[in-house]
């Protein structure tokens, strides 16, 4: 039986994880979901009046400014909103006694370890957009005691732009294809992602309270150039064209941000507080091709 009263918050609800949540809710509470479009969450008195005529007793933010490369040079607009934005959302979680699930990401490490990082691993990271997203962690726990930093990382799904449609969309308009092979992380399905914080929240509204900093991916592990090979499969064995894939190196491919070559994540420690474990990234994204083939409403692979 759920001790919580209150709905579940989403900020971000038109991302990729934000679209999944509010697709199908499969928890005993409302779940009501706010866009950038309604509210900008680096404005903290915009943040303060939502959650005063809501009274949430859970507020998720999968609200982020992630554009990594882009942040390199609109510094200013990245943390107002990765830092000060899940700032404004944690004090008022914390004023109302709300939980806060706060989304962040693989790139608050620097990749220089070549075995999983755990939570507990010192964060370094290389880019704006990667130190900005670990000030907002920063805050999120220090501003909010009731809180769930989820580190993810790789994220794709049907929804907005992202890596696996923007494979789909070269293999229409090129014969060859260039991606990165030595970048090693996680591929993660937003789907299960949302999923899992379903499962989350209504451990937590049975009174399961386990709060701190996670790690939370697909499980397995692979190159941007693995991802690609395995998109690529899939294409030919469903009918499509693929294109030759080329293996390159991340200097031959020079983008404005640096990123760690290596952001692997532990997920054990989520797995034991919560139960919660992903399946292999292979299986999820052979989901997310299946859907985007038989979905005509996302069939325009580069996203909105």
């Amino acid at each position: 039986m759920s001790h919580f009263v209150g709905p579940v918050v989403v900020f971000g609800a038109a991302g990729q994880v934000g679209r999944e949540l509010l697709k199908k809710p499969s928890i005993g509470l409302p779940v009501v979901g706010f866009t950038h479009g309604d509210v900008d969450i680096s404005d903290a008195a915009a943040v303060r009046v939502v959650i005063s005529r809501i009274g949430p007793s859970v507020i998720v933010n999968a609200a982020a400014y992630t554009a990594v490369d882009k942040a390199e040079s609109d510094a200013e607009r990245a943390f107002a909103v990765n830092e000060q934005g899940a700032r404004n959302l944690a004090q008022a979680a914390q004023s109302h006694g709300s939980a806060l699930i706060h989304i962040s990401t693989d790139y608050v490490f620097d990749g220089r370890k070549r075995e999983p990082y755990l939570e507990d691993d010192p964060v370094n990271p290389l880019s704006v957009y990667g130190r900005s997203k670990q000030a907002g962690e920063r805050l999120v726990a220090a501003e909010c005691e009731r809180h769930i930093i989820l580190r993810t990382a790789w994220v794709c799904g049907m929804y907005g732009s992202n890596f696996v449609k923007t494979m789909l969309r070269l293999a229409d308009e090129r014969d060859v294809v260039r991606v990165v092979a030595d970048q090693r992380g996680t591929p993660t399905s937003a789907g299960d992602l949302a999923a899992a914080i379903f499962a989350i929240i209504t451990m937590l509204s049975e009174g399961h309270d386990v709060f701190g900093t996670f790690h939370l991916t697909n499980s397995g592990a692979t190159t941007w150039h693995g991802v690609a090979a395995h998109i690529f499969a899939w294409l030919a064995a469903n009918g499509g064209v693929a294109p030759r894939l080329d293996a390159i190196t991340t200097a031959e491919y020079p983008t404005p941000a640096a990123r760690p070559s290596y952001s692997i994540l532990d997920c054990g420690r989520i797995l034991q507080a919560y139960g919660v474990a992903l399946r292999p990234w292979e299986r999820a994204l052979d989901d997310i091709l299946s859907s985007l083939h038989n979905d005509p409403a996302e069939q325009q692979w580069s996203g909105t």
